[in-house]
């Protein structure tokens, strides 16, 4: 059936490798969507001084960057890239010459961060103050690249790469200890110093040398998930080796140990390897690589590891499989110098020497962006990268820092579902396939099943960058019929996102609001209504070759008496009638099978409408009462909408007559769509505040005009925006909404919530337990149009005559007794009682709403304090500091009170005399 969209009962082979490539296809491109990233381009740079490059970029907890210059001044920058601090840890020397850093790395566990020097030194300062701290000396090779690891309760090991190819590991334990008594040491050059020979007799300090390559070691880092260090160089034979940090057991290497400790007499009591040794070949992986591996990166996760160097590709290695790359990376034209994997994210960020960045994923192997240097504006050299994955970015040191950040898309909160990332417009059931369609202002097409909620299929770009205004479908329920903004009608095999036609007439195309799949006289038509105030008819032949198809001409009525407006809402009630509805309050009846009109209706303005007031007349939905159609001329066989969040029920034989209207939103919103039941017996009405109302109308307006509202038999809100949608399955009496709120739900009739297409849980359409209820969506609950309203607030009155309203009544009632003294004329006369604050508090009441939503507002209500929309009773009340008299009460003197009238206040009248 899904191949087969003409229902002809037969399917061509090329139309079966037709659909299976195109299905394919919108899958690839669904899941590249998915994947997009992009940088925030151009980056934030900030300018250093002139000086020595910068070697390492690393951060702390708080995202701050340190960044350490050759010459060995830090630098400590926000997130934002300011420039909090910075600091020479070096003090210039006056007989030789200065020290340089070769690297530096952080010791977090003990606040302190490691530097490298070309002294063949390893220096310890405090993280917080810069201040040192100690610093070992005495090693054999320079410290090239270092590298620091919290291997266990109070264990540590730092290591680093030198340029002799080798990999030195100094194992501490007892840290805490042993670094407080290396700080107790003689200074030298204002640091306590020990060196190596005298550290490792400590039987707490272990060093160990391994020769690994043949050339310089461009990278080494310890994984304890592995509990192996990884060391990259040039060397091809040895670009990358994965080896072990102490090795097994070597018993012929003790045993030529205890004979040179024989010969020698003594030996060493500390734990020092003897020269730099080789590890055994079962302690370590070598990757041979071409030019040699400058970079690398590795994550256990993925069980990945990643190489990149001087021939400009990035290769992708199973950790345990030395031969064979699983994929080679191509694209950058110049050495790869950085490499990271974002584990989270499934990708893979590189960074070339040209200054060019791209973001690789690692599932398919292809590049989702690409930002080169013109784009980025980042100048000179790169001599040090890195990725914090906490506020995904990228931070680059070459003459200047800067910072580019991934430019993220919006993400909804974790307790807020959505189905589509832009607003939804439409969507529609489709019975024959039991999927749900639905189209968004993005004009993205998604198909979800009925039955779980999940996502089928989806294509996108159906109209371009226009929006999906409306669809609907062919009588087979193959086809799917989609209208949009740019004007034109497409034809989809939607289950593998075909294009089967295309519907538009020549020259301009104005927006199509609504369409309809009519039949007449065995003839099929597609009519589509617009900005152009014209309905447009469009045969449906299978058989036309053509893609583009133009319009059947005009119906004459339509040319000489059509609409004046814009046509908003289409709808059909087989075989005869059309009705069209426009912008101005005009609604049009048509003839269906001669094209002439039958009946013209205008809906009339609001009762509370007057000169000068604009008010919205727009007719968006109007809806047959098919089982009411033609029967006599006491019934309302057409339902409308009106303004100001009315409803206009409509007799349509002598010229058409208006047999009722009310208003069905509650807080007068406008009505944005309606529905009814199989056998016309109950009335959905959605609003765009997003509530929906059900009225029993089962013998209302039967028996000619009536002024009275239908019975309500429920409402509840289904969405915190504007409702576009609302469907009635009524085979397994479930409701379908839509809204601009990016939102598609399922609803039982009685407003039970069954859940939003696109959360994580499926549920079974035929399981009530599986569904939402009695919970509702979050966002509902807490949007302040879905609180109580306090019935102040209901009536057409301001806060302020109600306050004055009170206090006239209250002045009007007699007192019982009279102040004898008003011993402060400052204050107003008090009088608020106790009883008028009960009556207040009585008259809080909640309207009637269902389940769950009314328990959670009641709670929000009772835990915050009351608010009426202005001044109650209660905080009208003034009150006084209560001043804490002494108990010894001494007597006045009368004597200065007869010498100073002033220190009395006499109450006065109105005028201002005393009394």
């Amino acid at each position: 059936m899904k191949i087969d969209y003409s229902a002809n009962g037969k399917i061509a082979w090329d139309e079966f490798c037709t659909y299976l490539q195109l299905e394919y296809e919108e899958k690839e491109e669904s899941s590249a969507r998915s994947k997009e990233v992009t940088f925030a381009l151009p980056a934030t740079i900030r300018e250093i001084s002139h000086g020595e490059p910068i070697l390492r970029i690393c951060s702390t907890s708080d995202n701050t960057f340190i960044t350490v210059r050759e010459d060995g001044i830090i630098y400590y920058w926000s997130p934002e890239l300011k420039l909090k601090r910075s600091r020479m840890v070096f003090e210039k020397p006056t007989n030789r010459k200065p020290k340089w850093v070769t690297d530096f790395t952080f010791m977090t566990q003990y606040n302190k961060f490691i530097l490298g020097t070309g002294d063949r030194e390893i220096q310890l300062y405090e993280l917080s103050t810069v201040e040192p701290y100690c610093q070992i000396s005495g090693f054999e090779t320079i410290p090239l690249k270092l590298d620091y690891s919290y291997t266990g309760p109070d264990q540590c090991m730092i290591l680093y790469g030198d340029d002799q190819g080798c990999v030195n590991i100094l194992i501490l334990t007892s840290v805490g200890e042993t670094l407080r008594t290396w700080k107790k040491l003689p200074k030298a050059e204002n640091l306590p110093t020990i060196g190596i020979e005298s550290a490792v007799l400590s039987p707490k300090v272990m060093f160990i040398r391994w020769k690994v390559h043949e050339d310089w070691v461009t990278q080494l880092k310890y994984y304890d998930s592995i509990r192996a260090v990884i060391s990259a160089s040039n060397h091809e034979s040895t670009a990358l080796v994965i080896g072990c940090t102490v090795g097994t057991t070597n018993v012929e290497q003790q045993l030529k140990e205890i004979k040179d400790y024989g010969k020698e007499g003594k030996g060493k009591r500390g734990h020092m390897a003897v020269g730099a040794q080789r590890r055994m070949e079962g302690d370590q992986t070598i990757f041979r690589i071409y030019k040699g591996a400058k970079t690398f990166a590795f994550c256990k996760t993925n069980n990945l590891l990643v190489t990149g160097g001087m021939d400009r590709l990035i290769r992708m290695w199973n950790p345990y499989v030395p031969g064979k790359p699983t994929g080679m990376l191509k694209g950058h034209i110049a050495p790869v110098l950085y490499l990271h994997i974002s584990t989270e994210d499934n990708r893979i960020f590189s960074v070339s020497n040209d200054n060019t960045i791209k973001v690789w994923d690692i599932q398919d192997q292809s590049c989702l962006f690409t930002a080169n240097p013109k784009a980025s504006r980042i100048r000179g050299e790169i001599t040090a990268c890195y990725y914090v994955p906490d506020i995904k970015a990228l931070c680059i040191a070459t003459d200047s820092i800067a910072l580019l950040p991934l430019k993220l898309k919006p993400q909804p909160q974790p307790h807020l579902i959505v189905s589509h990332k832009e607003p939804v417009l439409r969507c529609k059931y489709n019975k024959e396939f039991r999927h749900v369609i639905s189209c968004s202002e993005g004009s993205a097409v998604k198909v979800w099943d009925f039955e779980t909620g999940r996502q089928v299929f989806e294509f996108s770009g159906a109209h371009g960058n226009s929006a999906i205004t409306c669809i609907t479908f062919d009588d087979s329920g193959r086809r799917l019929v989609t209208g949009g903004r740019d004007g034109c009608l497409k034809i989809w095999n939607y289950n593998n996102g075909r294009c089967l036609r295309t519907l538009k007439k020549e020259g301009n195309c104005d927006e199509i609001c609504d369409c309809a799949y009519v039949e007449v006289n065995k003839n099929k038509y597609i009519m589509a209504v617009g900005w152009d105030r014209k309905i447009n008819i469009f045969s449906d032949l299978v058989d036309d070759l053509h893609h583009i198809q133009k319009p059947l001409p005009y119906w004459q009525d339509d040319l000489k008496h059509g609409h004046k407006e814009d046509i908003l809402c289409i709808a059909q009630c087989a075989p005869t009638f059309l009705a069209t509805s426009s912008y101005d309050g005009e609604i049009i009846v048509w003839n269906l099978v001669s094209g002439h009109m039958y009946c013209q209706l205008q809906t009339p303005p609001p009762s509370n409408c007057t000169d000068g007031y604009a008010v919205d007349m727009s007719v968006t939905k109007v809806v047959f009462l098919k089982t009411r159609a033609l029967k006599s001329e006491s019934t309302a066989p057409l339902v409308s909408s009106g303004p100001q969040g009315s409803i206009n029920f409509w007799n349509l034989l002598n010229g058409g007559q208006l047999f009722a209207t009310f208003v069905a939103s509650r807080i007068n919103s406008q009505i944005s769509t309606i529905t009814v039941t199989a056998e016309d017996t109950f009335l959905y009405i959605a609003d765009h505040a997003g509530y929906i109302y059900v009225y029993d109308i089962n013998n209302y307006s039967t028996s000619g005009p009536v002024k009275d509202p239908p019975k309500v038999t429920n409402y509840w809100r289904a969405h915190i925006n504007t409702i576009t949608s609302l469907e009635l399955i009524d085979e397994h009496k479930i409701l379908l909404t839509s809204s601009t709120d990016c939102t598609v739900r399922l609803w039982s009739l009685d407003g039970e919530f069954i859940g939003t297409f696109g959360q994580l849980e499926p549920w079974d359409i035929f399981t009530p337990t599986s569904w939402k209820h009695p919970t509702v969506p979050y966002e509902i609950l807490i949007d302040p149009q879905s609180m109580p309203i306090h019935p102040v607030l209901k009536e057409d009155i301001s806060v302020m005559a109600v306050i004055k309203s009170d206090q006239i009544q209250q002045t009007k009632e007699p007192t019982e007794t009279k102040p004898e003294l008003n011993y402060n004329q400052k204050f107003s006369q008090l009088v608020i009682t106790d009883e008028d604050i009960k009556q207040e508090l009585e008259r809080k009441i909640y309207p009637q709403v269902l389940g769950k939503r009314l328990r959670h507002e009641i709670y929000k209500n009772i835990n915050k304090p009351l608010d009426h929309g202005g001044p109650s009773a209660y905080h009208t009340l003034k009150y006084f500091e209560i001043v804490k008299a002494p108990t010894v009460c001494e007597k006045p003197n009368l004597s200065a009170a007869g010498t100073d009238l002033d220190i009395w206040d006499y109450p006065k009248d109105n005028t201002g005399t005393d009394l």
